[in-house]
């Protein structure tokens, strides 16, 4: 009786194991014919520039002028689709470029830990080998905006001006940690790790909903390439607290041409229990981040902060005229004064 019962359990055993190894088999092979869709059916805008080590990173420039805008992302799975309401308008005055980071979208991973030196490193790649030249007026949201300012200080004689979207500070976390502590999540590190088993790919509708910003081709584009582009956020978010300590030496603009960008709308209750705030503390951690933001505007003798009353942080979906107008007057301003 008893080796009967163990028989039956051995048979029980091998029977689940094989069914989890055709699952297994059968998630990666949805996970690679998703992939390949990926390519086939949503083309990069723009093109795709080899940086070099087998890498390309897609590039999307329009219009014509000097000096050409570069767009620079924050911590998002869209990569320039980012910019989609913002990027047209501007070309219409003046070269446009935005483009997608090393693993987000289109573009190919990097083996270079992701951060702010590996994300300037690649830009400047991508622009000389496109053959696009400066002068740059650099506009970077939220984590994009220490991004661009590391391309100043890196590259800044090909800097001209500068938009910062609702951008992150060297000092966020220190002047908010007493209200707010950070926490990523252990389901997101879960998800990632069986990505290629075609889990996040099949939880890409739920992860990434609908949203009002994007054009239902654009949504489509975004879930496709999810798998790829939210292990890249992942690291990149892991990477935050190394960017802003890098960033600290990033604060000194000279006389460009600055506009620092704020986002005023309250907190929304999603948001504040995102944050864990009550509305009162919401209140004064939007009231902290003004103030870090006036103070990046002083980073320029020529620099200017605007409020934007009905805006959350994705300013340049919620109000985009305003990102436009922000670009277009550091536009008018190097423009002026090569006159």
């Amino acid at each position: 009786m008893r080796t009967s019962r163990h028989s039956t359990l051995r048979a029980g055993l091998a029977a689940a194991a094989a069914l989890a190894v055709l699952a297994a088999l059968a998630g990666i092979a949805y996970e690679q014919i998703g992939r390949y869709r990926a390519v086939r059916d949503f083309p990069a805008p723009g093109k795709m520039v080899d940086v070099g080590a087998g890498r390309r990173i897609q590039l999307d420039c329009r219009g014509t002028g000097s000096p050409t805008v570069v767009f620079e992302a924050g911590l998002s799975v869209d990569g320039s689709l980012s910019w989609s309401a913002v990027q047209p308008k501007v070309a219409a005055h003046t070269r446009a470029c935005a483009y997608s980071r090393a693993g987000l979208m289109w573009s190919d991973p990097s083996n270079t830990p992701p951060g702010a030196a590996q994300a300037v490193h690649d830009l400047h790649a991508v622009l000389a080998k496109s053959g696009e030249r400066g002068p740059f007026v650099l506009a970077g949201q939220s984590l994009g905006g220490l991004y661009a300012l590391g391309f100043t200080h890196r590259f800044g004689a090909e800097v001209a001006g500068l938009v910062l979207v609702d951008p992150s500070h060297p000092e966020q976390v220190e002047r908010v940690a007493h209200f707010m502590t950070e926490s990523r999540s252990m389901r997101s590190r879960i998800g990632i790790a069986l990505a290629p088993f075609g889990v996040l790919r099949a939880a890409a509708p739920v992860l990434l909903p609908e949203s009002p910003h994007h054009s239902a081709q654009d949504m489509q584009a975004v879930r496709a390439f999810a798998p790829k582009s939210l292990r890249t956020q992942l690291a990149e978010s892991d990477a935050v607290d190394a960017s802003l300590a890098e960033a600290m030496d990033f604060q000194h603009l000279g006389d460009r041409p600055l506009v620092v960008l704020t986002a005023m709308a309250p907190y929304t209750a999603a948001e504040l229990r995102g944050m864990k705030l009550t509305p009162e503390q919401g209140r004064q951690v939007q009231a902290i981040w003004q103030h870090m933001h006036g103070e990046m505007a002083a980073w320029s003798s020529r620099g200017r902060q605007l409020l934007v009353a009905g805006a959350g942080h994705d300013i340049q979906f919620d109000e985009p005229q305003a990102v436009v107008d922000a670009v277009l007057s550091v536009v008018d301003a190097v423009r002026a004064q090569r006159r």
